[in-house]
């Protein structure tokens, strides 16, 4: 501190080197914890009460690299987790699969526990809260890095970047829930929708056996609205509910979806593999990278056109139908007259709203170049 104040005199009059210092030492610190502090926005309080939530009830975050998009779910007054808003991801680096060793870029996969410990309001970028990575999993596969962060500011080497403005609410609603006594919040950090189709589709990729264990802790989730609890079976992650009836359920479900991967891909679902050239980040956000100073320095824009591109790997095969279903159409055909073609109907918001990840940010959903591009428009 001694050479730093010699450093400044030749800089600083010397009747200002004391504020200065003040400034540097105590306004700085005062900024970083008030920023922590914000608190959450009116609108999602709103949405809370209509899906009647407690803003001290308990939260649980997902993420989907693939679909860049991060979800928040909070636990509802009758005790399920429903989901409360989802967010663009702005960043995230690597490829598709686990984090694997220090400085390869991978942002990381698997479930982690958040405690509040590792929430930041000081962090270099913005607001930020650590993932906890490297876990037991990870440990027991041999993986090493460290600081592997959810945070604002759109650059990314292997962590999750979202938006200030996102990052904000993001950080208050971790921050609300673990004040009300929830002693860690849990994320799960997925390659993509784990749907059968998505399964079905990767099943050549070398992660696949990881992936298929990702898929039962989500399928616990997804059938149970409970938050697994999380162990390690040997170097395997194992899942388990509160309750024998809970397992039950969750096992009936994740085997349900794993006969429907066998069924499609006996019916010859083309198998592939997604690759990036260093990650990728939500289509709102590459439409508004063109001129929005918000986003501030994204990290390698140039890789962002080479993201998501599918390989495949095996080929559809087309099934073959029985000779008779032929003759059974033509028959048809002729019993029944043709019917009038309908008019054509002009697009409508709803219409382009199937299967379209909503959008939540207050922010985006104001410009309306972006409230189509979330309905697919």
């Amino acid at each position: 501190m001694r050479g730093m104040a010699r450093r400044c005199k030749a800089l600083v009059p010397g009747g200002m080197l004391g504020a200065l210092f003040y400034a540097v030492l105590f306004t700085v610190p005062v900024l970083a914890v008030e920023k922590g502090k914000a608190p959450v926005p009116a609108g999602t309080l709103a949405l809370m009460e209509q899906r009647n939530m407690e803003l001290s009830a308990p939260i649980l975050i997902r993420s989907f690299k693939k679909e860049s998009v991060l979800e928040v779910w909070k636990q509802t007054r009758e005790g399920r987790f429903a989901l409360l808003k989802s967010f663009p991801i702005c960043r995230w680096s690597g490829q598709l699969g686990p984090k694997r060793r220090q400085g390869d870029r991978q942002s990381p996969e698997g479930f982690y526990s958040i405690t509040p410990r590792q929430m930041n309001p000081y962090s270099a970028y913005h607001l930020s809260f650590d993932t906890g990575y490297p876990n037991a999993y990870d440990r027991a596969h041999g993986a090493s890095g460290s600081a592997l962060m959810v945070h604002g500011i759109c650059s990314s080497a292997g962590c999750y970047a979202m938006t200030n403005r996102q990052i904000s609410e993001i950080f208050a609603l971790a921050r609300d829930a673990l004040a009300a006594g929830q002693g860690a919040f849990q994320m799960q950090a997925f390659p993509f929708r784990m749907s059968a189709e998505n399964m079905a589709k990767h099943r050549a990729d070398p992660n696949i056996d990881f992936w298929r264990q990702l898929k039962e802790g989500h399928d616990h989730f997804e059938a149970t609205a409970q938050e697994p609890r999380v162990t390690l079976a040997g170097d395997r992650y194992g899942f388990h509910g509160r309750t024998p009836e809970l397992d039950q359920i969750a096992r009936d479900h994740h085997a349900q979806e794993e006969a429907r991967v066998a069924m499609l891909t006996k019916s010859g679902a083309a198998a592939i593999r997604t690759t990036y050239v260093d990650g990728g980040q939500h289509a709102i956000f590459m439409a508004m990278a063109k001129g929005d100073p918000e986003l501030g320095d994204v990290s390698r824009p140039e890789a962002l056109g080479y993201a998501g591109r599918e390989v495949i790997l095996t080929p559809a095969r087309v099934v073959p139908k029985p000779a008779m279903a032929k003759a059974a159409v033509v028959n048809l055909a002729a019993a029944v007259p043709e019917a009038p073609a309908p008019a054509p109907q002009p697009l409508s918001a709803l219409s382009l709203m199937s299967g379209a990840v909503p959008i939540l940010d207050d922010r985006l959903a104001k410009r309306p170049w972006i409230r189509l591009a979330q309905f697919g428009g």
